[in-house]
C-alpha cells in the first residue's frame, strides 16, 4: 500500500526535481513522433534516475513507462506526455534535433506554399494574356468585316454602353476585369494580386446604392426580397390564414415591421378595424363601409352651413400643406380626405377638426391603395382604380384613423392637454437621459414645447419621410398603447438621436431651424430600427417607474 502511495504521489514529491517544461515550438504545436528520435530519447532516458527514499529501484520503469504512454501525442495527453518527457534527464542535444527538426519542416512546408502561388499567379497572367490576344483577333476580324460591309464606324447599344463604363477600356468591349488590357508588368502584378487577395477573402455583400436604399421595399420600391423577408412573409401569412388569427402572435412578428404585401390587413386587424376570426372579417368589412357613407349621406351636405363652414373651410386650406404633393394634389385625394376629415369632425364634436389630424390620414390611404397596386403610390393616378375600390380605401380609411384618435383624442380637445403633458414628459426625461443636450437647450432658452409640440401633433410625420412614418406606425400599431405612449420614448430617442448637431449650434435661431429642419430625408429602415429600439431600451428603463425621470 506505502509502495501504491509512493506512486500516486511520485510527480508532486518530486516536483522541486522535475527540470522546466519543453514550450511548443514555433510552427508546431507538438513535435511530430519520429521513430529514430524516440530511439535517441529512450537512450538518452535510460539513465537510472536517482535514488528516492521509501521507493525500490526498478530497471524497466521507462520501458514500462513508454508502453504506457505509447498514445501520449493523443489531443487530452498532453500535459502528462510534457510531464513524462520533463522527468526524464534529456540532453540538450536532443532538444535541439528536435525543434531544428520542426523548424526546418515547417519552412519547407512555407516555401512550397509560396511557388505554388507563383505558379498560379503565373498560369493566371498567361491565361489573361492569351485571352486578350484573342478578343483583339475577333475584334480586328470584325471590324474588317465590318469595313468589307460599308458599316462605318456604328456601334452597337451594348458595346458603346460597356465601353463607357468600364474603366479599363480604350475602344474596346471588355466583358471582366480579366480581360482587362494590362498596361504594365507592375500595374498586371498589382491587379492579379489585388484579385487573388479578393478570392482569398470571405464573399461581401454588395453595396446598396443610395437610391434603393431611400426606397422601402415594403413600402414603395421593389428590391429583390433577402432570405430573412421570404421567411418572414412566410410567417406572417401562415398566421393570418388561419380561422382566428393570434393577435398577440401577430403583434410580435409585427414590431419588426411589416411586408407589404401583408401590411393592409395587418393593420386592420391590429387596430381592431376587422376581427380576428375569419369568417366574420367579409361581413364586418361592408357593414362598416356602409356604415360610412350613411355618414356622407347624412352629414357632407351640410358643410357648407354656417355651423361648419369655418371647419370645412379649414380642411380644405390644410389639405394642399400635406405629402406628398403629388399625391394629395390629386383632385380625387383631395375629395376623399375632405370628406374623411369632416365626417371625422362632426361626430366628434369635443375636438371637432384640429390641424394635424389631417396628416394622419396619408398612412392609412396609402397602405390601403397599395393592397390594389404594385407601383409607387405618389407617382400613381389614384382616379384610374374602379370606383367601388376607392370607396373600399376610403371607408377603410377613415375608420382606422378614428381608431387611432380614439387613444390620443386628449392631443386634440381644447387646450391639447394630452400634447401639453406629453411635451412636459418629454423634458423630464431627457433631463434625466440626457443632461448635456438638456442643459445646451435651456442655455439657449429653447423650450421644448417650440418644437416638440408638432412631433406630438403629428407623430412625427413632418419630420420624417412618408416611407419611415409607416414603417414606424407598424411598431406603433403592434406596441401596447404605442401612439399614445411608446410615442413619447421615440421622440426622447429622436432628441438625443441629432445630440452631436445640437451641441453644435452655438444660438438659439440656429438651434430652432436645425430642430424643426432635422436631416431625414436619407432615411429608410434602418435607421427606423435603430430608433424604434433606443426607445424600447428608454421605455424599458422608465415607463414602470416614472419616478426614474422626474427630479
Amino acid at each position: 500500500m506505502s509502495n501504491d502511495g509512493n506512486k500516486k504521489q511520485f510527480w508532486k514529491r518530486n516536483a522541486a526535481k522535475v527540470p522546466g517544461s519543453i514550450q511548443h515550438v514555433y510552427g508546431a504545436q507538438h513535435p511530430p513522433f519520429d521513430p529514430l528520435l524516440h530511439a535517441n530519447l529512450i537512450k538518452a532516458g535510460n539513465k537510472p534516475p536517482p535514488a528516492m527514499p521509501g521507493k525500490p529501484k526498478k530497471a524497466t520503469t521507462f520501458q514500462e513507462f513508454e508502453s504506457i504512454t505509447s498514445d501520449a501525442w493523443d489531443v487530452g495527453d498532453d500535459d502528462d506526455e510534457l510531464l513524462a518527457m520533463a522527468a526524464q534527464n534529456l540532453n540538450i542535444e536532443v532538444v535541439m534535433e528536435t525543434a531544428n527538426k520542426v523548424i526546418e519542416n515547417h519552412s519547407k512546408q512555407q516555401e512550397r506554399q509560396r511557388q505554388d502561388d507563383t505558379t498560379e499567379l503565373e498560369q493566371r497572367e498567361e491565361d489573361t494574356q492569351e485571352e486578350v490576344v484573342a478578343e483583339d483577333e475577333e475584334e480586328d476580324n470584325e471590324e474588317d468585316e465590318e469595313d468589307r460591309e460599308g458599316e462605318g464606324d456604328v456601334t452597337s447599344p451594348e458595346v458603346s454602353f460597356a465601353s463607357q463604363s468600364s474603366p479599363y477600356t480604350d475602344g474596346r468591349l471588355v466583358k471582366s476585369h480579366s480581360e482587362a488590357p494590362i498596361g504594365s508588368p507592375k500595374d498586371a502584378a498589382g491587379e492579379h494580386a489585388g484579385l487573388h487577395r479578393q478570392r482569398s477573402l470571405p464573399h461581401r455583400p454588395p453595396v446598396i446604392p443610395l437610391v434603393a436604399r431611400m426606397a422601402d421595399q415594403n413600402t414603395s420600391g421593389t428590391p429583390a426580397m433577402t432570405e430573412r423577408e421570404a421567411s418572414r412573409l412566410d410567417k406572417f401569412k401562415q398566421l393570418l390564414a388561419g380561422p382566428n388569427t393570434d393577435l398577440e402572435e401577430l403583434r410580435k412578428l409585427s414590431w419588426s415591421g411589416i411586408p407589404r404585401q401583408v401590411r393592409p390587413i395587418t393593420w386592420k386587424l391590429l387596430s381592431g378595424y376587422i376581427p380576428a376570426n375569419a369568417e366574420r372579417r367579409e361581413s364586418v368589412l361592408q357593414r362598416k363601409r356602409q356604415e360610412y357613407f350613411g355618414f356622407i349621406q347624412q352629414y357632407y351636405d351640410s358643410r357648407n352651413d354656417e355651423n361648419h363652414q369655418d371647419t370645412y373651410r379649414q380642411i380644405h386650406i390644410d389639405i394642399p400643406r400635406m405629402s406628398p404633393e403629388s399625391l394629395v394634389l390629386q383632385p380625387k385625394v383631395t375629395e376623399i380626405f375632405e370628406r374623411i376629415l369632416f365626417i371625422w369632425a362632426i361626430r366628434h364634436p369635443a375636438s371637432g377638426y384640429v390641424q394635424g389630424i389631417n396628416d394622419l390620414v396619408t398612412p392609412f390611404f396609402v397602405v390601403y391603395v397599395f393592397e390594389y397596386i404594385e407601383e409607387e403610390v405618389e407617382n400613381f393616378d389614384v382616379s384610374s382604380l374602379q370606383e367601388e375600390t376607392l370607396r373600399n380605401i376610403e371607408a377603410d380609411s377613415f375608420w382606422c384613423m378614428s381608431k387611432l384618435l380614439d387613444g390620443i383624442q386628449d392631443n386634440y380637445t381644447f387646450a391639447q392637454p394630452g400634447i401639453q403633458r406629453k411635451v412636459k414628459a418629454l423634458e423630464e426625461l431627457v433631463s434625466r437621459i440626457d443632461e448635456s443636450v438638456h442643459l445646451h437647450m435651456q442655455q439657449y432658452e429653447v423650450e421644448y414645447l417650440q418644437f416638440a409640440f408638432r412631433w406630438m401633433n403629428n407623430l412625427l410625420m413632418r419630420e420624417l419621410p412618408l416611407r419611415c412614418t409607416i414603417r414606424l406606425w407598424d411598431t406603433y400599431q403592434a406596441e401596447p398603447e404605442g401612439f399614445s405612449h411608446f410615442h413619447l420614448y421615440v421622440c426622447a430617442a429622436f432628441l438625443v438621436r441629432w445630440r452631436k448637431e445640437i451641441l453644435e449650434e452655438r444660438d438659439f435661431q440656429g438651434l430652432m431651424i436645425l430642430l424643426q429642419n432635422l436631416p431625414t430625408m436619407h432615411w429608410g429602415n434602418e435607421e427606423v430600427s435603430v430608433l424604434l429600439a433606443e426607445a424600447y431600451r428608454l421605455k424599458f428603463a422608465f415607463a414602470d417607474a416614472p419616478n426614474h425621470y422626474k427630479r
